[in-house]
């Protein structure tokens, strides 16, 4: 383990009103005998670094080695250098951004206060160990030399802005002349845990060429937070219309930029998500930062031949990049290419089926998914990129049947776990530097704790991923019960965030979606601790849950009209689905949830609370056509009225067409697509909390669907489930891994073509058929 000696350039640090470029630093050292037997070098670069060896860039990825709280955990990547090395002069280099350690763009979660924030800096131990000859062990220190590079500005959240004019050829190769650069200084070390970086690192996953362009411009201008005049020149602020590329695809990642420019051409790419009625770039859902900071990267050219850039310490959320500062001649199809990053991620599983808009849905949802994965869960690409505990939470569920996060996952339940203060609670957003505690949390939100490790547990059967995170758990239950009120009720956080209603205010009580919330978080706790073998512990979650339980279904329902608190589709299907209602009265419940629906006119009417539960709910008792409609259909509000805009991802709220948008890029409404595995393709993984072994394959087959195909790898293997509707009825063709066990059940009003409605789970084609048809054919 090398010893965290920590080196700077300099002491100044960039802020909003003044800019310090990323520094350059070096090592030379000599190697006489080859070959290598062994040559690692450890770095910890902070917040984000690239690491060169004898010229060549080696960084396993974008924004290594991770976003974390650098006084909870000091990130640290390891790479084999063998195969770089060569006799006698060999150079290590790195180049340093400002990451989460310095976040100027990132002041409304309180980082321009931070304890930890400071210029760049790094610590790193180089071993090389030759056939013949001495080995070479060195650390950093003032050996270093560091000079000012040509990214002179950065910011995890704003851009980049990069002169090629300041490029120093030949600085991380043999030979260099040095002389003119600075020894480098120490720096303190911050107080995080030493950790190897284990997530899934963020590389390019496809790239994207434009589908149009033409002459574009930036529409009204939004309420920025602030303005700053010494990086806002009245040049730029002129500088509004320039050509405007559309990628087709609201996602995430980088443009690189391949111009033949003159020598101080100044190129902005300014990135958005939607248009106004006018046709312009819309920025108004992002106004966080200032306007010549706003979701911007610049390059200044050389001027000397076809120069090709992308940037290193950033990345955007966008569909649209307004091009200005070009000159005649330069808009063309091969100046920006769209190259789509997150974390590398593998897939787990596939949905389609023959209604193009549930597949044109399936789709957005997985382009949100990795849109907000970079290492972890984010709520948006592009004016936030946080780790929102409730958006994660939300989708945990989605995610594990459409990919392996179960990594990156545990990962950042490390930093979960450093960010619970003493008592328990826990912050809105992982990783944070102390804001999040007072405003942005509560029951929903500090799920996570119980939902990443539950959901990893019941799909993958890791007890490991539970004992690990065993005492937070603990701590958060000890914590909530101790929040209660004099009813044993709980209203401390956020509610049904985002309602789908114009207003988008919560109809749904705070205390009865918190309180409802604290009991599936001990719910949960409780199947995980029996499963792990820890009575104490879910002896304990057991009990509070009954508590929180009795008090829920005192207060909470009415079980002489079946109606939760509130009145509303949220709190009625939450009460189903969360079990505030007994099973003997959840039939009535669900009559009155129908009631609902159908008084709006089938139309949505809750938040991401209540979209967790309302779609699963009403396919388990029958009403999967309901269901279906109520989430493509045409009419606001409805995903199927975000496709009619235009969507290519899910957004964050359901505005009316022609109001300001906010975010288009949310995860956390995916839980369709859970749904889209589990109800229609009949998908449901250990159903009863025993085994991710059990699978029960229940197809609901919804009225304007012909076909289904759906698959899942398990830990057993691939599972596969494909139906096609003909002749009156459905056959369904499995494949199921050695080892699996279940069952197969037909759909409400269906059998078998034996009259049966159940099977043992096993591979094969199954014929299903209306019961009267079946009558019909057998019987007639």
């Amino acid at each position: 383990m090398f010893s965290l000696d920590f080196i700077s350039a300099s002491r100044e640090y960039s802020t909003l009103e003044k800019m310090v470029p990323a520094p350059l630093l070096r090592r030379s050292f000599r190697l006489e005998g080859l070959p290598a037997v062994r040559a690692k070098v450890t770095v910890c670069g902070l917040g984000f670094y690239e690491i060169y060896i004898n010229g060549t860039k080696i960084t396993k990825g974008l924004i290594a080695p991770y976003i974390s709280n650098p006084d909870d955990i000091l990130y640290y990547d390891e790479y084999d250098i063998a195969p770089y090395i060569r006799e006698g002069e060999n150079v290590l280099g790195l180049m340093l951004g400002n990451g989460m350690l310095n976040c100027p763009g990132g002041d409304i979660w309180d980082l321009q206060d931070v304890r930890y924030r400071s210029a760049p800096k790094a610590a790193l131990r180089c071993e090389v160990e030759p056939e013949k000859g001495e080995s070479v062990v060195f650390e950093t220190d003032e050996a270093f030399l560091c000079a000012p590079g040509p990214i002179y500005f950065d910011d995890l959240r704003a851009g980049e802005f990069y002169d090629a004019n300041r490029e120093i050829p030949g600085w991380n190769e043999p030979g260099f002349d040095a002389s003119g650069w600075t020894p480098a200084i120490k720096a303190e070390t911050p107080r995080g845990e030493c950790r190897l970086a284990a997530a899934e690192p963020i590389g390019a996953v496809r790239e994207i060429k434009p589908v149009s362009i033409r002459r574009g411009s930036i529409g009204e201008d939004p309420h920025f937070r602030k303005t700053l005049p010494v990086v806002e020149p009245q040049g730029e602020e002129a500088a509004r219309e320039g050509w405007l590329y559309d990628f087709g695809v609201n996602a995430a990642g980088l443009c690189r930029l391949k111009i033949k420019g003159k020598p101080g051409q100044k190129v902005i790419l300014q990135f958005g998500e939607t248009l106004d009625a006018e046709g312009r770039l819309d920025l108004r859902g992002m106004t966080f930062l200032p306007k010549a900071l706003n979701h911007r990267d610049i390059y200044i050219c050389k001027g000397d031949g076809e120069e090709i850039w992308m940037p290193s310490f950033t990345y955007h959320g966008f569909r649209y990049c307004l091009v200005l500062g070009l000159e005649e001649g330069q808009a063309k199809e091969e100046l920006l290419t769209y190259v789509v990053m997150n974390s590398l991620l593998r897939s787990r599983g596939s949905f389609t089926c023959s209604d193009p808009v549930i597949n044109a849905l399936q789709e957005a949802a997985l382009v949100s998914d990795m849109a907000n994965f970079y290492y972890f869960p984010t709520d948006c690409p592009h004016r936030e990129k946080n780790g929102w505990t409730a958006d994660a939470a939300l989708s945990t569920e989605q995610m594990l049947i459409n990919y392996e996060p179960e990594v990156s996952y545990r990962e950042w339940l490390h930093n979960i776990r450093k960010a619970q203060r003493e008592d328990g609670a826990l912050p809105g957003i992982i990783p944070t530097g102390g804001w999040g505690f007072e405003w942005g949390n509560g029951p929903a939100w500090d799920s996570i704790i119980v939902y990443l490790p539950y959901y990893i547990w019941k799909y993958r059967g890791d007890t490991g991923i539970v004992r690990e995170n065993a005492e937070a758990i603990v701590r958060y239950i000890n914590y909530i019960t101790a929040r209660r009120d004099e009813l044993g009720l709980i209203h401390i956080g956020l509610g049904d965030w985002c309602h789908s209603a114009r207003s988008g205010e919560p109809k749904a009580p705070l205390e009865f979606t918190d309180t409802a919330m604290c009991m599936d978080i001990c719910h949960k706790a409780w199947v995980i601790f029996d499963a792990c073998g820890m009575k104490a512990q879910a002896a304990f979650a057991d009990a509070v849950y009954g508590e929180f339980r009795t008090a829920a279904k005192k207060y909470l329902i009415d079980t002489h009209t079946m109606t939760a608190l509130g009145d509303c589709q949220a709190s009625q299907a939450m009460a189903i689905f969360y079990d505030l209602f007994d099973e003997a009265e959840k039939p009535e419940a669900v009559r009155v949830l129908v009631d609902m629906i159908r008084q709006n006119r089938g139309l949505m009417d809750f938040g991401v609370l209540g979209n967790r539960a309302i779609f699963h709910v009403l396919s388990a008792y029958g009403y999967t056509d309901l269901a279906m409609n109520m989430i493509k259909g045409p009419a606001y509000p409805s995903f199927g009225y975000w496709l009619e805009q235009g969507a290519t991802s899910l957004w964050e709220s359901f505005w009316p067409e022609g109001a300001a948008p906010a975010s288009c890029n949310h995860h956390f409404w995916g839980d369709i697509s859970g749904w889209m595995y589990e109800a229609l393709g009949g998908i449901h993984v250990n159903p009863k909390d025993t085994s991710p072994d059990e699978i029960l394959i229940k197809p609901c087959f919804a009225k304007g669907l012909d076909h289904v195909s759906a698959r899942h790898v398990l830990p057993l293997g691939e599972l596969s489930v494909e139906w096609t509707r003909d002749d009156g009825g459905v056959t369904l063709k499995l494949q199921v891994p050695e080892g699996c066990r279940g069952a197969v059940v037909a759909d409400a009003g269906m059998q078998f073509d034996d009259g049966t409605h159940y099977k043992p789970l096993a591979g094969g084609t199954y014929r299903m058929l209306p019961i009267e048809m079946r009558d019909t054919k057998y019987y007639g």
